[in-house]
């Protein structure tokens, strides 16, 4: 597969504004997965989830995106997670139900080797860490084998401070980041783990830890580009914000299968860029990802 991510799927209740809860689905590295198969990559998840209707869903989902479901496990002793989106003038809040979930059971025995070593990226987050010492720990062996491999590594910071406390999920994603060779934070989540504010200050910290290619996300304010010392900054995009859940998601998922497809940074950044600016107009994690078409289209307008 050209990416494979490694981490817990979730099903998504989204409360619109007449006050129903719009079902969809979510989980940062299978909302990746879907991002980078809609442009036109082979993406593929590693996860294990319940054998829940929730589950049944989630199945559903990747077989109509296109998305390899061959690493995929199903417990019936164990639920498939879930959470809940409420949106106010201070943004979207998130609650999650997940404790004790199939995907919170993960072990390094548990991995699938033999996939790992045939992906072309194996993509992992701080989240995919965050949910038990055994997954934190499985990340850490998936990491080796990719490595070992010649598998291309990424890894997105993606700390959530309601998952673990801040000393221990600085301690294990920076270590993370030793072992990765394209590392994708956001700026909120890079300032609270560095303690440092300045972008570029940022890009220099993480640098020193060995990723070959650093991909900041700024939120509004676009993104920055590290690769050999030099840093591109891409603008902002003008969009319509409905809901900015899955925004980051998007840009890995089209970062990656656009670096795959380029080999180009630059290019890679900017198409990821877009959609992510793309992604934000609509409700959801993954209902609003763009195409490979949607997302040329809008970067040869905005070039015309």
């Amino acid at each position: 597969m050209d990416v494979l991510t490694l981490g817990e799927p979730l099903i998504e209740l989204n409360r619109q504004s007449d006050g129903r809860w719009l079902e969809g689905f979510g989980g940062d590295t299978s909302n990746v997965a879907v991002a980078a198969a809609r442009q036109g990559a082979e993406a593929g998840v590693i996860a294990s989830i319940g054998t829940d209707a929730f589950g049944d869903s989630l199945m559903a989902l990747w077989e109509r995106e296109g998305v390899s479901t061959v690493c995929v496990s199903r417990r019936a002793d164990a639920p498939t997670g879930l959470y809940f989106v409420r949106h106010g003038a201070a943004g979207h809040e998130f609650s999650y139900r997940r404790a004790g979930s199939a995907a919170s059971l993960m072990r390094p025995q548990d991995l699938p080797a033999d996939a790992i070593r045939g992906a072309k990226v194996l993509h992992l987050s701080g989240i995919s860490q965050a949910i038990s010492a055994d997954a934190a720990d499985a990340c850490f062996a998936a990491m080796a084998i990719a490595r070992e491999a010649g598998v291309t590594v990424s890894y997105d910071t993606n700390y959530r401070a309601r998952l673990w406390p801040l000393e221990r999920a600085r301690a294990v994603i920076h270590e993370a980041a030793r072992h990765a060779d394209i590392l994708l934070p956001g700026l909120d989540d890079a300032r609270v783990l560095s303690g440092l504010t300045d972008p570029r200050e940022i890009l220099e910290h993480y640098a020193r830890l060995g990723p070959k290619i650093i991909a900041l996300t700024l939120g509004g304010d676009g993104a920055m580009v590290w690769r050999d010392g030099e840093v591109t900054t891409l603008p902002a995009h003008p969009t319509t914000v409905v809901d900015a859940s899955g925004a980051g998601d998007c840009f890995d998922g089209v970062f990656l299968a656009r670096w795959l497809a380029t080999r180009d940074v630059a290019t890679a950044a900017t198409a990821a860029n877009r959609a992510a600016a793309l992604s934000v107009r609509g409700y959801g994690a993954i209902a609003p990802i763009p195409t490979a078409a949607e997302v040329d289209a809008a970067l040869a307008e905005e070039a015309a």
